[in-house]
């Protein structure tokens, strides 16, 4: 279970000691690479069974999807990590979620990758520079990519490494 390798270049922006929520976690990949860094990490997905047991590592089960309150309301973290997952009307509830200061690390599919295979469904996939739109005028973007990828599958994505002004 290898982490992304656009999140282990940009993991130095990170603070040493600041709090990283890992959202849609799933096996926890970015968690343990962030708990192994010395980070306290609150892994957020609908299952975390996979998610390993650690003091620095605090596990929440939630659907992101089903209508449920945020279920970390008025916490807030130095950095917010987010890898192929993509549920637009999080966006705001993230950003408030992050620090002034804070990091956000951002890679998912886009537009393109449905010839390749999944996802291929609008909803799952950003629109052309979607993630600066978002970040635009509230972020310092210090790395910004979209472009196709071959691991560790062909894939079209964008990537994010952006600091909350």
């Amino acid at each position: 279970m290898t982490h992304s390798s656009w999140i282990a270049v940009w993991a130095g922006l990170v603070p040493p000691d600041a709090a990283v929520l890992d959202v849609a976690a799933g096996k926890g990949r970015h968690t343990e690479f962030f708990a192994a860094r010395g980070h306290r990490v609150t892994a957020v997905d609908r299952d975390v069974t996979a998610i390993p047991a650690s003091g620095t590592i605090e596990a929440i089960q939630a659907d992101l999807e089903d209508g449920s309150p945020w279920p970390l309301p008025g916490r807030r973290f130095g950095a917010i990590v987010v890898t192929n997952y993509l549920h637009r009307p999080l966006f705001p509830v993230l950003l408030d979620a992050l620090l002034p200061g804070g990091i956000l690390l951002y890679e998912t599919f886009m537009e393109g990758n449905e010839r390749f295979g999944k996802p291929s469904r609008p909803e799952f996939l950003l629109k052309d520079g979607e993630l600066l739109d978002l970040v635009r005028g509230k972020f310092s973007v210090t790395a910004y990519e979209a472009r196709m990828i071959s691991q560790p599958k062909m894939a079209m994505v964008q990537r994010i490494a952006a600091r909350l002004l």
